[in-house]
């Protein structure tokens, strides 16, 4: 038998950094750790509605096979419709997960010579995209306009920027305004992730682009299912002709099989649900009120979405207060390092609109007991 020993030393690097990853199940905590952010994945709304949509239907617990070769179907051609539809474009095209959305994207669009611009803080599945890619890549300082400015000025060929509209780890709003004027001023291609804005922003929960109204001014946008619309998989929306593109050249969907129709209703529910929970998103923005009120500015970095991020500086500090929360029966994870810089380790609280005011409270006093 091979040995694996080469495997032990990486993973004690790790158990050395305090930053040893391990899997758990639920122990019935107050959820403040999941991406649902409106509830939807437990709703009985939803299951209703996705077992109305499968009943009357197709019941295939399975697609057979890719999307070009026996994994294509009515629905899910329906629900690419809808929901480029629905996110005002001209078309949109269904991936598995953000990943393959963001992998698939990245990997083909931008060729030799091409440049690709990117926030610092994207997130890993853009990070692989572009890696895939055969264009060069340059990242800026987060948010940051000028310097954005500059890498966009430094760029060859065509040059994509990528950004995400809301950030996973920061739970800030990335300036889309001024770089979409940026863009349109010097030609580059505005590629926009609203993973976490979905459902989320928005009268509808349509996301920040189109809340914005800057739909015209962005070449791509992807959209995923597996935060606050309750689901799984990804669309990525942009003209015909970039479907079309991505069905020719892009691997993450050519080379996969199709999502099953049991996936396909569960998105095509959500979208029936979520633009309609202004109630929900009106509540989640009471109580980010009510957490940020309550805890010293310089613990909080400045998010106004659910993503509430406490800075706690070190690996075993944030894991220490993660502890305390979690024993108090509220589920909160600690972000370490190396997924964030070091001195930047934070709980990333999640807030949800099925969370109560008393719920938020208690977090709020074992967080200021911890300090």
């Amino acid at each position: 038998m091979q040995s694996e020993e080469f495997l032990h030393a990486q993973l004690d690097a790790r158990r050395a950094q305090h930053a040893f990853r391990t899997l758990s199940l639920p122990v019935g905590q107050v959820d403040f750790c999941s991406n649902d952010y409106l509830g939807l994945a437990a709703s009985a709304a939803m299951q209703a509605k996705v077992q109305s949509i499968l009943a009357a239907g197709d019941q295939r617990p399975g697609s057979t096979g890719s999307r070009l070769l026996a994994g294509n179907y009515a629905a899910i051609m329906a629900a690419e419709t809808q929901l480029a539809a629905f996110h005002q474009a001209s078309a949109g095209l269904l991936f598995n997960a953000g990943y393959d959305a963001n992998v698939g994207l990245f990997s083909c669009v931008p060729q030799k010579g091409d440049t690709i611009v990117y926030d610092a803080l994207i997130h890993a599945s853009i990070r692989d995209g572009i890696r895939l890619s055969r264009a060069q890549a340059f990242s800026f300082v987060h948010n940051d306009l000028e310097d954005l400015r500059k890498k966009v000025g430094h760029g060859s060929g065509r040059v994509f920027v990528a950004v995400e509209s809301v950030y996973s780890m920061d739970g800030d709003q990335a300036p889309l305004a001024a770089m979409a004027a940026l863009c349109r001023e010097t030609g580059a291609y505005l590629i926009v992730d609203e993973a976490h804005a979905t459902g989320v922003i928005g009268a509808q929960g349509e996301g920040l682009v189109q809340h914005l109204g800057l739909v015209p001014y962005c070449f791509a946008r992807v959209h995923t299912f597996g935060k606050a619309v309750g689901c799984h998989g990804a669309i990525v929306l942009g003209s015909a002709l970039l479907r079309d593109y991505l069905i020719n050249f892009s691997r993450s969907f050519i080379y996969t099989t199709a999502l099953p129709p049991a996936s396909i209703a569960a998105i095509v529910a959500a979208y029936s649900l979520f633009p309609g929970m202004d109630a929900e998103r009106l509540h989640l923005q009471q109580l980010i009120v009510q957490l940020r009120e309550a805890l010293p500015a310089g613990r909080l970095l400045p998010s106004q979405t659910p993503i509430q991020p406490i800075l706690a500086p070190g690996n075993v500090a944030v894991r220490r207060l993660a502890e305390q929360l979690q024993a108090g029966g509220l589920d909160v994870r600690a972000i370490l390092h190396p997924t964030v810089p070091k001195g930047q380790e934070r709980l990333r609280v999640v807030l949800h609109s099925f969370n109560t005011r008393a719920e938020v409270a208690r977090l709020i006093e074992i967080v200021r007991a911890g300090a």
